[in-house]
């Protein structure tokens, strides 16, 4: 009797093993599926230009120096404006904070121009065990949420603080997708021949922050002081940020495109580099 329920026990356990690991294999998961969601959403939504119309230089004639360089040097004249820009990275360095796990993660993003939103679907793994976030801001409202194993949340950032952070990231993006630039929503202020200060408002918030670029008019880094660092526990503490962008090459669409993207936060005592990545993909719609 006491064998029987022995080799029960472990026909159970074998089960579940196996559960689980068709469980992690298979590709679906609730969070990617909101975040598929909320794209679809989006692409049917955000439709402000038709195919016909092309970036001219008229459009930026009343813009800071380096920006109609920029627009003009990396091949966006005659090109179609865009309502959307998806970035895909691979293989990037991540870490959770300056004590947190470091992982290697796929990094797959949406920024929309006609209402600013910013979708961010993370991929990876911990301890062999599929892990994935969430990083978005979505009608005013910025959030980050971490799932593992496909069922349990590990954070789930929300708040004034992270909408805001959002906002920002959103806003250090823009050169990117720089049909965001001919919004009414955002304002420039030159500061130099290779500096020009960004203001964004909207849902009734308000961030800023410095591009710099080289003399080749390739933008280089953005910086703000109005991007909080948002520990697991929900925590804010404002640290001045910096994306900073290179190796430029010209793509298959004609557009000299970075290639490199790092996220750092510029603390007094040094400079973390949170995120460390490769540019793999970029495509417009």
């Amino acid at each position: 009797m006491k064998k029987r329920k022995k080799m029960i026990a472990l026909i159970c356990i074998a089960v579940v093993f196996l559960l689980l690991i068709v469980w992690f294999c298979i590709p679906y998961s609730p969070l990617k599926a909101d975040f598929e969601k909320d794209v679809e959403v989006l692409q049917t939504e955000n439709r402000l230009y038709a195919d016909a119309e092309v970036f001219t230089t008229a459009d930026f004639e009343d813009f800071p120096i380096a920006i109609q360089k920029y627009i003009e040097n990396n091949g966006y004249i005659g090109k179609s404006k865009m309502n959307c820009v998806r970035m895909e990275y691979h293989d990037v360095a991540f870490s959770q904070g300056r004590n947190g796990p470091n992982l290697t993660i796929d990094y797959t993003q949406y920024d929309y121009v006609l209402k600013p939103s910013r979708l961010a679907l993370i991929e990876s793994s911990m301890f062999g065990i599929p892990f994935q976030g969430y990083d978005y801001y979505l009608d005013g409202r910025g959030g980050m949420k971490g799932v593992i194993a496909k069922l349990f949340t590990l954070f789930d950032q929300t708040g004034e603080d992270m909408d805001r952070a959002c906002l920002a990231t959103f806003l250090a993006e823009c050169m990117f997708v720089p049909t965001v630039l001919l919004q009414d929503y955002i304002e420039f202020e030159e500061l130099s021949e290779y500096q020009v200060k960004a203001t964004i408002t909207a849902y009734d918030q308000t961030v800023s922050g410095i591009f710099t670029f080289n003399e080749n008019y390739e933008m280089v880094s953005f910086s703000t002081n109005d991007r909080a660092v948002i520990g697991t526990d929900g925590a804010a503490e404002y640290v001045p940020w910096s994306a900073v962008c290179g190796n430029y090459r010209i793509g298959t669409d004609g557009i000299n495109h970075p290639t490199s993207f790092q996220a750092v936060w510029n603390y007094q005592d040094e400079d973390f580099i949170y995120f460390d990545g490769t540019i793999s993909d970029i495509t417009y719609e």
